[in-house]
């Protein structure tokens, strides 16, 4: 049964593997990105190309394909060029190098799309999944230029620094709450299955149980009767509350909001954030994108609404002739110390490396703060899970102690 394809719908590329022999009779090889067999075979023999062999190229499905990944391409493709190696022998290596298939097909789709004579900025723009505006704009502006290599470079260090501030962050805030969610399901047992036993011991005493083992004892019943009730709640709760967090403006804004101000991880989390914001705004000036431009792409590398919104107000007030340092005072989430750093550099010619100078503050700050958090947390952590253990089984072992003493 013969399909026909609804007009102006696009036709689906795959990349494929051909052979053939080109004018002198030599057997040449290589891919090629099309809508189908039949326009590889067209668009060999207009190269003069007879083809023998052509066969659609199937990649194995892999792993996600993670900022981690992104970052080491980009590495890997500036210290390539760097090298004076071809850029479509640079993407060649990397993609088949690569352990992860998910990987190398999108290295090979992007290096399909360069070799049809598409430019390096607008084949990453066709994966905006992967690639953000800052990323492609970086890209265009050193095409442009003609400092690709050195952009490239720019980028790999920038996309690898904010990555380790994203794992430290995650770091600070993954251990006490992992140690938190262990100690839930201990007290969870032993609600279940440890309680109930003592339970049916202390029915043989035929004396009256301390206040605490009555309390303990009657929320081990709610948990043996409504479990479900409890874990599928807790977890049901969580999911949507992760979903709403990802999808909804008045969530993420809320939980911005609320990260900012927690006593102990809120100042970490706003260093941290301004030194994203400086480091991208650093990258892009450096790269001489114009500023306003800039400002497009550093409110969402920052991460947080406040700062996306105040980065705003700042664009907005830069576009009608204000300075930055003034644009930036006025919109109060900076410390004077960031205020004064671009200030200098605004006045010295030189805020691409001031604002870089105030992101290695920032890390560095965050650093520290990371360390003195993770040798106060285990303390504290080992206090909480104590009282609570250690007072269920002393409720638990009081009606013994009451036993014997009467004994």
């Amino acid at each position: 049964m013969a399909t026909t394809s609804t007009p102006g719908s696009p036709v689906k590329e795959s990349v494929f593997a051909w052979e053939g022999k080109d004018k002198t009779g030599k057997t040449v090889r290589g891919e090629l990105r099309a809508g189908g067999e039949a326009v590889v075979n067209v668009t060999l023999r207009r190269q003069g190309i007879m083809v023998t062999k052509v066969k659609k190229k199937v990649y194995r499905s892999g792993k996600k394909v993670t900022e981690k990944d992104i970052s080491l391409f980009t590495r890997q493709l500036a210290t390539m060029m760097k090298a004076g190696v071809p850029l479509l022998q640079s993407f060649d290596i990397v993609g088949k190098g690569h352990a992860n298939p998910s990987v190398a097909k999108l290295v090979m789709d992007l290096r399909a799309d360069i070799e049809t004579g598409t430019s390096l900025n607008q084949a990453f723009r066709k994966f905006p999944l992967y690639f953000d505006p800052l990323f492609c704009n970086l890209v265009g502006a050193g095409e442009q230029a003609g400092i690709l290599e050195d952009l490239l470079t720019r980028l790999a260090i920038y996309k690898e620094k904010t990555l380790a501030m994203k794992g430290k962050i995650k770091s600070a805030l993954t251990y006490p709450v992992s140690i938190l969610g262990v100690a839930f399901i201990v007290t969870a047992v032993i609600m279940i299955w440890v309680v109930p036993a003592f339970k049916q011991v202390f029915a043989s005493f035929g004396a009256d149980l301390p206040a605490p083992t009555l309390a303990v004892m009657a929320i081990s019943e709610f948990f043996v009767s409504y479990w479900y009730l409890i874990f599928g709640g807790l977890f049901g709760s969580l999911y949507f509350f992760f979903q709403a967090w990802k999808r909804s403006p008045q969530v993420q804004r809320f939980m911005d909001v609320t990260l900012l101000k927690l006593p102990i991880f809120g100042e970490v989390i706003r260093k941290a954030t301004i030194a994203r914001w400086t480091r991208t705004l650093a990258t892009m000036f450096a790269a001489g994108v114009p500023l306003v431009e800039s400002l497009d792409s550093v409110g969402g590398a920052s991460g947080n609404i406040v700062y996306l919104e105040a980065t705003r107000r700042i664009q907005k007030e830069v576009s009608t002739g204000t300075s930055l340092t003034v644009a930036m005072q006025n919109a109060d989430v900076f410390p004077n110390m960031v205020t004064q750093m671009v200030s200098i550099g605004e006045e010295s010619g030189s805020l691409d490396a001031m604002l870089g100078k105030v992101a290695d503050f920032f890390e560095d700050e965050v650093d520290e703060a990371v360390a003195s958090l993770s040798s106060l947390m285990e303390p504290l952590i080992m206090v909480i899970l104590g009282v609570l253990i250690g007072g269920l089984v002393i409720a638990m072992y009081l009606p013994i102690f009451k036993l014997g003493s009467v004994v």
